[in-house]
């Protein structure tokens, strides 16, 4: 790698997005730039819209970006299109459409990348609120991702911050799951895979990324239900993963004893902050409960389409 320049890809999942694309192409052809300004590397960006009426296409025009549509519904059909798309580089960074990066957040990748050639680098990510979030979210820490030392080595990763080496993604032959593309888990599945296969995986916290929370989603209703949905995602994994009748026979049992167990400690916790009036407690009691209530369902074979699409067909 040393007598020739690094090919780099940024992509950008999207669907039903424009106004986002417009604010942060921008901001990924700079993050490029500046990498590319050293000598070492030669970065591209492409978008990849879900939406098969490329409501996208014009804000990548105008930023002046690759862009393709990609027809199959579900966030893992357009995350393994980028891995088809990107098939001239050696890495792979995804950010998603209502993120932001922070200055040097694509630099700090690769640095950590070059360090020892992992084959998955994941990032930092911190909320950003479009209006403050009440007291009882706060203290539920519902939007608090995880923080470590850079060099962390790690079991499993989300795709919202991540660089992934194509060289040895390739030579896993591993994809994104179709079928929870609309469910969500993919990219814990895609990760936790990618480890257990005896690829290293690696954190860098100086590569920092903004979720951009909408108003929407600062609600009691909403966390409750994306707690339910990671509860239940995590599960389904972990059942996916299980090897042989046996094996998938003691995952469900595990979840269902396990979320159950959630349940029962979350309901007390809950009873115990209502009688305190710590909104602290009532918020991570009702948490545990409802990821423990979604790990429950998975047991049984439920699976939470948390982005299903009225419009959408069955999946393949």
């Amino acid at each position: 790698m040393t007598d020739q320049r690094l090919p780099v890809t940024i992509a950008v999942p999207t669907f039903h997005r424009p106004d986002e694309l417009r604010v942060l192409l921008p901001m990924l052809r700079a993050q490029a730039d500046e990498v590319d300004a050293t000598g070492a590397t030669e970065t591209s960006v492409l978008v990849i819209d879900n939406d098969p009426g490329a409501s996208g296409r014009v804000a990548a025009e105008e930023a002046g970006v690759r862009y393709v549509v990609e027809p199959h519904p579900g966030i893992a059909a357009a995350r393994n299109r980028a891995l088809d798309e990107s098939a001239g580089s050696r890495l792979l960074a995804f950010i998603d459409d209502d993120e932001h990066p922070h200055p040097g957040w694509l630099h700090e990748l690769i640095r950590v990348w070059r360090i020892s050639e992992p084959a998955l680098v994941a990032g930092r990510v911190v909320a950003e609120f479009e209006r403050p979030p009440g007291r009882w979210i706060e203290e539920g820490r519902f939007f608090v991702r995880r923080s470590l030392p850079t060099g962390t080595p790690l079991s499993v990763a989300a795709a919202g911050n991540l660089l992934l080496d194509l060289d040895q993604v390739r030579e896993s032959g591993l994809r994104f799951a179709l079928d929870l593309g609309l469910s969500g888990g993919e990219d814990t599945l895609f990760s936790r895979q990618l480890a257990r296969a005896g690829y290293r995986m690696v954190w860098c916290n100086e590569s920092v990324i903004t979720d951009l929370v909408p108003a929407a989603r600062i609600s009691r209703r909403w966390v409750l239900r994306r707690a339910w949905s990671h509860g239940n995602s995590a599960a389904v994994v972990t059942v996916r993963l299980a090897s042989g009748p046996v094996g998938t026979l003691l995952a469900r049992v595990r979840a269902a004893v396990g979320g159950a167990g959630r349940v029962v400690l979350g309901v007390a916790r809950t009873a115990v902050g209502l009688l305190l009036r710590s909104p602290g407690h009532q918020a991570r009691g009702s948490r545990a409960a409802y990821r423990g209530a979604g790990m429950v369902w998975a047991a049984f074979g439920g699976v939470y389409q948390e982005y299903a699409r009225p419009t959408d067909g069955p999946q393949a």
